[in-house]
């Protein structure tokens, strides 16, 4: 007769037993792996005549409130501002401040990227008047005020131009005080912005925004691209800091001839080959984990830009 503890015994030994007994590499490949993003900056139609801290537009200000946010998540590696905004001047869309859905899908392309955020701020600032009331025989004046932060978002996945979410994200706080402020103003740091009404708004909606990722990104694919093969080692551009981990295998394919749909001209994809498999041995020593390199299972002849995908 097995007793109580003699099963409690049994089930903790199984679980230390557990990696041993699966393939290796499988328990490593369960963990989800950062997706590799770039923020564009957003459109500002709001015309809300506020001004930033440190010089920034109203545009800046909230983009980089977004890329913040999702790299403090620890879930993305997200695109270096600079290297984006360099690549907006080259295909002179960074004055014109106009980015679609093939133009963010083909800048991701050439940046490395797997999604493209892009999106219009259509709102930002106080709704409605803002007057305020005078209590009688007390020389008090009562305001109400609402703020509101609203932005038209698109992600979409680089590699095909699909649009994967497009979302509406607005937000409003309300508060009653003894003064009310008139439109546009502005804040002279990232306290007073964070204390006011419509820093409280816009911290809500970047929120939302980052929970919209969180949605995109679970159900999307990672995947890497190699960058050179030397002897018998592949190197790829993602490493320990994408999560990747020692001991995985990955299928490595060349991209073939890009689908396009005949009525919308959107890419549907490319008729891939698969060329080989790869085994990750060194998560660490290439640019402090941005990059891994791997041993080759099968295969040969691996060029800069095959396509590297989990099993």
């Amino acid at each position: 007769m097995i007793t109580h503890s003699g099963l409690s015994r049994f089930f903790w030994l199984f679980l230390l037993c557990l990696p041993l007994l699966l393939p290796q590499g499988v328990m490593a490949q369960d963990k989800m792996k950062k997706k590799r993003i770039a923020v564009f900056p957003l459109q500002d139609m709001s015309q809300s005549g506020f001004s930033w801290f440190n010089q920034m537009t109203v545009s800046d200000g909230l983009t980089d409130m977004i890329v913040t946010e999702l790299v403090q998540s620890g879930q993305y590696t997200v695109l270096e501002r600079d290297r984006l905004n360099e690549l907006l001047r080259e295909q002179d869309l960074g004055a014109m401040g106009v980015v679609t859905p093939e133009s963010a899908a083909a800048m991701g392309k050439v940046l490395g990227v797997e999604l493209a955020v892009f999106g219009t701020i259509t709102e930002f600032g106080f709704k409605g008047s803002n007057t305020g009331v005078n209590i009688p025989a007390t020389g008090i004046r009562v305001g109400k005020q609402t703020a509101v932060t609203a932005i038209d978002l698109r992600i979409v996945e680089t590699s095909t131009g699909e649009i994967l979410k497009a979302e509406s994200v607005r937000r409003e706080k309300t508060a009653v005080s003894g003064g009310v402020r008139i439109k546009g103003f502005r804040f002279d740091n990232r306290d007073q912005f964070d204390g006011s009404l419509v820093g409280k708004a816009t911290r809500e909606a970047v929120e939302d925004v980052v929970a919209l990722m969180g949605s995109v990104s679970s159900a999307s694919v990672w995947s890497a691209k190699v960058i050179m093969m030397q002897g018998n080692q592949v190197y790829i551009n993602s490493g320990a800091q994408d999560g990747v981990e020692v001991g995985e295998e990955f299928e490595v394919f060349r991209q073939g001839t890009a689908l396009i749909d005949p009525d919308t001209g959107l890419s549907l994809g490319t008729v891939d080959q698969r060329i080989g498999r790869i085994r990750v041995v060194d998560v660490t020593s290439i640019g402090e984990g941005k990059a891994a390199i791997c041993e080759v299972l099968e295969g040969s002849d691996f060029q800069k830009g095959d396509i590297v995908k989990e099993k």
